[in-house]
């Protein structure tokens, strides 16, 4: 369950930023004076750089002086006609929303004078593992508003291929409830190991320091993994910004392996998905 290295666009997108602007700006964080930034209205439907690669895959790429916009997504996806539509509709969605308060946000800098700075969003669908019923996809995403930087989250997705349907990772279980407490231990105790790497410093989780808590780890995104590509036999938890660190830690990945505890929390008529690491 390796991620990619879409992430570093975060990296750069902040580079663009105000190196003066301090440390606790939000993403939605503008300076106050100095004169805006003209972006012409044109620019919202005839984009400066457009492109876009399809196959049973698609890649879309877009660049002009409002925004910068990337949402791709696998062949594996592609090929299955409904869950392209899905993913197509999420991509135009997207792309709307993104057109809608760039505008709105350069109409605003040049009311108030201070210079626009270009939005971004990105989305990359992946496969994290294909098994004879279930066609298990991450994403890596990120957005920038024109504030101290970017931020970076993550989106998952199953789709049933028997029924042609798509479903969230954690409706294959019982409650989220249930499944929190079946893996939350060893994801703390994998957590705090990564943790330590990072800062060089053992994790106190009651140190009265918030970054040293454990978190629920549902409340991060869940993806479902396969070593056999017959089963699911792991479940990759990934963590953004803020949840367990300081924004300088970035995001986490932590791999489990289905256990007992696991299986127990699995509903009946998903019981056959999943099996213990052989």
């Amino acid at each position: 369950m390796q991620r990619t290295a879409f992430l570093a666009t975060i990296a750069l997108t902040a580079a663009g930023c105000d190196a003066q602007a301090p440390a606790e700006a939000t993403a939605d964080a503008r300076p106050a004076t100095a004169a805006a930034t003209a972006v012409p209205s044109s620019a919202l439907a005839s984009p400066t750089g457009v492109g876009v690669r399809e196959g049973a895959g698609r890649t879309v790429d877009i660049e002009n002086e409002l925004f910068e916009f990337e949402y791709s997504y696998p062949a594996a996806a592609g090929a299955i006609p409904d869950l392209k539509a899905l993913l197509d509709k999420r991509l135009a969605e997207a792309l709307r929303e993104l057109k809608r308060s760039a505008a709105t946000d350069q109409r605003e800098a040049g009311k108030a004078g201070y210079p626009y700075r270009k939005h971004s969003f990105g989305t990359e669908w992946e496969v994290v593992t294909s098994i004879p019923r279930w066609l298990s996809l991450s994403a890596d995403k990120y957005t920038y508003t024109g504030g101290a930087h970017g931020m970076a989250f993550f989106d998952s997705l199953l789709w049933d291929k028997t029924k042609q349907k798509a479903h969230e990772p954690t409706d294959l279980f019982t409650s989220k409830k249930a499944l929190s407490a079946a893996i939350r231990e060893p994801f703390c105790a994998a957590l705090d190991k990564e943790r330590e790497k990072r800062r060089g410093e053992p994790v106190e989780r009651d140190g009265g320091d918030q970054f040293d808590e454990c978190i629920d780890p549902v409340e991060s995104t869940l993806i479902l993994g396969s070593s056999d590509d017959l089963t699911f036999d792991r479940l990759g938890i990934l963590v953004g910004p803020y949840a367990a660190g300081p924004y300088a830690e970035g995001t986490y990945e932590i791999t489990l392996p289905v256990t007992e505890a696991v299986l127990a929390v699995v509903k009946p008529n998903y019981r056959g998905d999943f099996t213990k690491p052989r």
